[in-house]
């Protein structure tokens, strides 16, 4: 199997900054797409940003020039810089990955257990 760790949620205040870091662990081949959603109480879970293995990164319009994606893959992390945090972006946060098992299998997606960030003063 598959796990996913992430870190760094909490609470700040308007304007601050949070790093969330996700790390995948486990019978892993390889990691294609690593990626972070959220969900916010009574929304649907969106897309945050998304970053391939060759590094090709894609952002949710609300969060372009605050949030910048990264990724480690010596050491199977996907991380999360978020400036400028607005009270908007509170929700839980969720890492996710697609990885092959096995040279042979397909990919698969994963999920971590998600982690909450709030926003407010």
């Amino acid at each position: 199997q598959v796990q996913l760790v992430e870190s760094g949620g909490g609470l700040v205040q308007p304007g601050g900054s949070l790093r969330l870091s996700c790390v995948a662990s486990g019978s892993i081949f390889s990691i294609n797409d690593m990626g972070w959603y959220r969900q916010a109480p009574g929304k649907q879970r969106e897309l945050v940003a998304r970053i391939t293995s060759g590094g090709s990164t894609n952002y949710a319009d609300p969060v372009k020039g605050r949030f910048t994606i990264s990724r480690d893959n010596a050491k199977n992390t996907v991380y999360l810089q978020m400036n400028s945090l607005k009270p908007e972006d509170t929700a839980v946060y969720y890492c996710n990955v697609r990885a092959k098992r096995f040279p042979w299998s397909a990919d698969d997606a994963y999920w971590g257990q998600g982690t909450q960030v709030t926003v407010s003063s």
